[in-house]
């Protein structure tokens, strides 16, 4: 079988106390992958510090987008990247640290039976120990709303995943149309419909410490109607989408799967 070519993918919006500190725990994994840094110019400096970087370690990359143009967005623009520089697995991740290096390696070794691991919240109590009981609150009602209106257990809202992007045809994710958070459950969705093997692996999420949450209450309704609406058009039994392929063979593009 060839050998995987692994990415780890993290967008970043005026996190220069982090990147530091996230690219090291990465590298410290010993897992065989690249890192892509996508900066959405960020004030604070952080895509000067991440070029820095780059320069010191030939295994980090950065892609500079001219403004903040949306966390959905920055996924779309690192998945494609990740694409086009052929890689085969894409881990995507969290900059302010709320996401844990060490649990790398078990969503990476989850991928070799799955098309998608999301790292989730919901597998093991007190995985948010810690947290504010309003955060927690938000946090469940829209795992209850994901499952009960879309029919997907797993933790939806989390940008800690695994794609096999060797089983995935590239277009599935640019008919994505979220730009913000809900790029997240848009997209697994999406894949759901289309068939792709989705598992997740449990994770424990700390309080938040460094920074403040970047998401707004016009993110938060968004989220809401897409729900609504997804559920509906599933209500009536939309077509899929993407029709996945067999797990072995050839994949949806067409081209032959590393044996």
């Amino acid at each position: 079988m060839s050998k995987q070519r692994t990415l780890v993918m993290i967008p970043t919006y005026n996190e220069s106390e982090n990147v530091e500190v996230i690219a090291s725990g990465i590298l410290s994994t010993g897992v065989d992958a690249d890192l892509l840094f996508v900066d959405d110019d960020s004030p604070d400096g952080t895509g000067a510090i991440l070029d820095r970087m780059g320069a010191e370690c030939p295994r980090l990359r950065v892609l500079h987008r001219p403004e903040k143009l949306g966390i959905g967005s920055a996924h779309k623009a690192g998945i494609q990247w990740a694409y086009q520089h052929g890689y085969t697995r894409l881990l995507t991740m969290d900059s302010d640290l709320s996401h844990s290096p060490s649990d790398i390696p078990r969503l990476l070794a989850a991928s070799d039976d799955s098309d998608v691991v999301v790292g989730s919240r919901f597998v093991e109590a007190n995985s948010l120990e810690g947290w504010t009981w309003t955060r927690k609150l938000m946090t469940h009602l829209g795992h209850w709303s994901t499952t009960v209106f879309l029919h997907l257990p797993q933790d939806c809202t989390n940008a800690f995943r695994v794609y096999q992007l060797d089983r995935i045809p590239a277009d599935l994710f640019e008919k994505v149309q979220s730009t913000s958070y809900s790029f997240f459950l848009e997209s697994l969705d999406r894949l759901n419909v289309s068939g792709f093997r989705i598992s997740q692996v449990a994770i424990k999420l700390p309080p938040r410490t460094y920074g403040h949450s970047k998401m707004k209450f016009k993110d938060v309704a968004y989220s809401v109607v897409l729900i609504l609406r997804l559920g509906w058009r599933m209500r009536f039994n939309r077509p899929s989408l993407i029709h996945a392929a067999p797990f072995s063979g050839r994949d949806v593009g067409g081209q032959a799967r590393p044996e």
